[in-house]
């Protein structure tokens, strides 16, 4: 083969770059990358490459009741007067997320579950939402529990994975459609675009929880929702340091209505957890590939293992909706869920065996963590639904980090290892 040196380099940056220009994006979130140099000093005049932390809870005015600083772009053409409704750490950090949603505004709250109740706001009482039946243990209890009795909004639960089921029984009550994809935790992918169809069709809004895929993996507003929600405190900071949400959209309307609601309610983040959340948000896409690597190796060795009777990633050939995902998604993420030999005595062996895993709830930060969903994070769930849902006390969920992959497997085989010795001994 003849050496090209003119073209050399075009393969170097090609290899060099396999996060398509997303870190750019994260880095300096611009959309188009192209700095407004005036904008920049007004937002920042001293230059710092690393944007201020604002602590100050009130900022002077010149004027009685006229805010400070009204063209500073973190602002967002509001002023400054008091840190709940408006503060330049946060505001910094609410561009960049919306530049990394290619959304037009995101609204930060003080954790994922606040920015969940932020959405419902929006509804009215006699309205209705549809949920995706196998959800966040946390979303579907506030549903069940708070949103229901108290706010009079009721919840229908269906499987999102059939459409035309869910075209042919959808209710013109149904103001909101909740969908996770991948869900949590059995990782069911829905098909984002007809479920957007389907839900503008019958004047309903579609919210997307993208916490599990991260904005690296999936653009569900490219794909038509109206509304994209994260856990920050997962993957977007990914450090198990910050406790945080945000919800993101395109819609003018919908923004104002949750800027009113972020300043109503309270429930904003503080300006140092905004300035980690930002941190973070700089190497998400280097972390997610790492994390992914992983994950698709670790699933490929739980698959071969004799300790496990069933793998869940959405990146396996056996994955139900293995085709959409890889038509969807960019990546296959870094949420493993399996299910262990025996019962729930083998699965605590397993748990409590990990050394390199840490026995947590949460996910999507550098360290891996695993849990029984069952038992933990969705103990909530009433039980005729996790028996609906297939959560049983062998199933296991890892968040899959960026240790290294070998040392990874090497935990998760130990740990199988006594899992079936102990069955053998039983």
């Amino acid at each position: 083969m003849n050496f090209d040196p003119a073209n050399e380099w075009r393969r170097a940056v090609e290899d060099a770059d396999p996060f398509r220009s997303k870190g750019t994006t994260y880095l300096h979130g611009n959309h188009n990358f192209v700095i407004d140099k005036e904008e920049d000093v007004t937002r920042n005049p001293t230059g710092a490459v690393v944007y201020p932390i604002s602590l100050s809870t009130t900022f002077k005015q010149n004027d009685p009741g006229v805010p400070t600083c009204s063209n500073d772009p973190n602002s967002f053409g509001l002023g400054y007067e008091y840190s709940r409704t408006g503060n330049p750490t946060r505001g910094e950090f609410e561009r960049a997320m919306a530049a990394a949603e290619n959304a037009k505004y995101c609204v930060a709250f003080a954790s994922g579950s606040a920015a969940i109740s932020a959405v419902v706001h929006l509804l009215s009482h006699n309205e209705s939402i549809l949920c995706v039946d196998d959800v966040y243990g946390g979303t579907q209890r506030y549903f069940r529990k708070i949103v229901q009795p108290v706010m009079n909004i009721e919840v229908v639960f269906a499987d999102f994975t059939d459409v035309k089921s869910l075209e042919k029984n959808f209710c013109n009550e149904f103001r909101l459609m909740w969908l996770e994809t991948p869900t949590n935790p059995t990782l069911k992918i829905s098909d984002i675009s007809q479920l957007a169809t389907l839900a503008h069709k019958n004047g309903c809004l579609l919210a997307v929880d993208n916490t599990f895929c991260s904005p690296y993996f999936q653009s569900p507003i490219d794909l038509g929702a109206d509304l994209v929600v994260h856990s920050v405190t997962k993957y977007i900071n990914g450090h198990s340091d910050v406790v945080m949400g945000v919800v993101c959209t395109s819609n003018l309307d919908l923004y104002k209505q949750l800027r009113f609601i972020q300043n109503g309610m309270g429930a904003v983040p503080s300006p140092f957890d905004c300035y980690l959340a930002h941190r973070g948000l700089k190497t998400l896409h280097i972390r997610m590939e790492a994390a992914a690597r992983n994950a698709h190796a670790i699933a490929l060795f739980l698959e071969s293992h004799k300790g496990v009777t069933k793998v869940l990633y959405p990146g396996l050939a056996s994955h139900p909706q293995h085709e959409l995902a890889k038509r969807q998604q960019h990546g296959f993420g870094a949420m493993i869920t399996f299910y262990c030999v025996g019962n729930r005595t083998q699965a605590s062996i397993v748990l409590k065996k990990l050394k390199v895993f840490s026995l947590a709830e949460s996910l999507g930060a550098v360290e891996s963590l695993a849990e029984s969903p069952a038992l933990m994070t969705h103990a909530s769930v009433p039980s005729d639904q996790l028996k609906k849902l297939n959560i049983d006390e062998t199933m296991i969920r890892l968040s899959v980090g960026i240790e290294s992959c070998a040392d990874l497997v090497y935990d998760l085989d130990d740990a199988l290892n006594a899992a079936v010795e102990s069955l053998m001994q039983d």
